[in-house]
């Protein structure tokens, strides 16, 4: 093995709690110049008010990596599971600046 191999592993950690998860059925997405947000929330039918469960922030150059690999995992996902089907989401007003929903 090269020696320079192991100086670009990293070693990550997964904590139990982390592990778990959290559901979100809503994504919203913010932005400034210098990072991306996004609030993962979960709405309850019938249920009027929603939490945002788990906020993360990221670079402009890490968020365009992620929708790269997100990309790269639906290909993978539809070309085994078949075509993902997007059902229309009714758009909620936010006051949150330049936003996006997923």
């Amino acid at each position: 093995m090269n020696p320079q191999d192991n100086q670009n592993q990293i070693n990550i950690e997964l904590p139990e709690d982390i592990a778990e998860g959290i559901y979100s059925n809503l994504a919203i997405i913010s932005h400034s110049p210098q990072e991306f947000v996004v609030d993962f929330i979960r709405i309850l039918p019938g249920v009027p008010k929603a939490k945002v469960k788990a906020r993360i922030l990221l670079t402009p150059e890490h968020a365009k990596r992620l929708m790269k690999a997100m990309a790269d995992n639906i290909k993978k996902y539809e070309a085994q599971f078949g075509v993902i089907q997007e059902k229309d989401f009714p758009v909620m007003p936010m006051n949150f600046g330049p936003t996006a929903q997923a």
